[in-house]
């Protein structure tokens, strides 16, 4: 039987409670084989350990390609219609809702099946994902009375909530799903529309470590990283701060851009030097030559990264205790009032002369 290299396998980091290492799995498209031992899966021709593993046991093999679900994914925004896309293309058996049916249209003609409701969604599904814009609009897809998803899921089934959402929701959440008798994970991504289509997402997963086992065959359709990184409201934190610092970067990008131009540099050429150093990032380095060629159609928009801030400040507590946030922050609330709440987060440029 074939095995593949560690270059053709997708790594996922899960937290071993003996000596933290990083797992490895075959990618969807790979046709090897492997055994689950303890906390890690090892990739072998046999049903028996290696030998050094200390494990003497034996372990039934498991194909990754055949592990196929029932899955409902509820909200088919931007993200959410790429990622349901990318569970057809997988195999899954999906279903979908919208608040507007047309969203819904190109996956039912996928193989989707459209439902009228979150609960209708829900209803047979083995997992339920959604993807939505803020704590309100997942408060009521999966908490409505008359039609939350929690009340539509079947026992032994897996609640998802990859929305970008405060750590307090999260909290709430979780209570709501343990008193539906619901198991619930957080898994919240980073990446944007291309790595939503591409099926590249990076996935910060917080809740029961067994549960984000068990979906990690599913998530892996989606995205090619699967960070598991604590309890429940640790993935929004993960989020949170991972939006901050990329909103951060570009309100300094702007400012720079904005000096650059004023003191009538050659804003390209420093920038293009600014980028060849070890201080500046590659995102900073694609954001700039963006602000620069004045391409600002939306990926991130404005508004939700201004929403995201809000949720990163509210976590802190004290905006004194985070002032390069707050001003980053200001940034985008400064955007979204000058009428750029729906381009993209780099069009921030424009209230500093570009």
């Amino acid at each position: 039987m074939r095995i593949a290299s560690p270059f053709s396998i997708r790594s996922i980091a899960f937290r071993n409670n003996s000596t933290p290492n990083r797992w490895r799995r075959p990618t969807r498209r790979a046709r090897t084989w492997g055994n689950y031992c303890g906390n890690k899966l090892e990739p072998l021709a046999s049903s028996r350990c290696a030998p050094g593993s200390n494990c003497a046991q034996d372990h039934q093999p498991l194909n990754w390609r055949s592990t196929m679900s029932n899955v409902a994914v509820l909200g088919l925004g931007a993200m959410g219609s790429r990622m349901a896309a990318n569970l057809i293309k997988a195999g899954h058996r999906v279903s979908v809702w919208n608040r507007t049916i047309a969203a819904a249209e190109p996956l039912v003609q996928a193989g989707a099946s459209a439902a009228a409701s979150p609960r209708e969604a829900a209803t047979q599904a083995d997992f339920v994902i959604a993807m939505v814009r803020d704590d309100d609009a997942s408060r009521s897809v999966w908490c409505s009375p008359e039609t939350g998803a929690l009340a539509g899921m079947k026992p032994g089934s897996v609640a998802i909530e990859s929305s970008t959402v405060s750590r307090d929701w999260i909290g709430e959440l979780g209570k709501a799903a343990q008193s539906a008798g619901v198991a619930f994970l957080e898994a919240p991504v980073s990446g944007s529309r291309p790595q939503a289509e591409a099926g590249q997402l990076i996935y910060f997963v917080g809740g029961d470590e067994t549960i984000a086992r068990r979906a990690e065959p599913l998530l892996g359709a989606m995205g090619t990283a699967i960070h598991y990184v604590g309890p429940l409201g640790t993935g929004a934190l993960t989020k949170l701060a991972t939006n901050a610092l990329l909103g951060i970067q570009v309100t300094a990008m702007a400012e720079l851009i904005g000096i650059l131009k004023r003191s009538g540099a050659d804003a390209g050429r420093v920038l293009q030097a600014m980028g060849g150093t070890v201080v500046c990032s590659p995102f900073a380095k694609r954001a700039a030559e963006g602000m620069l060629a004045k391409e600002f159609a939306p990926q991130f928009p404005v508004e939700l990264v201004a929403k995201d801030f809000g949720y990163v400040l509210a976590a802190a507590g004290n905006p004194e205790s985070t002032p390069t946030i707050a001003a980053a922050y200001g940034v985008f609330r400064q955007a979204q009032e000058s009428g750029l709440g729906s381009e993209h987060l780099t069009s921030v440029v424009k209230l500093f002369g570009q």
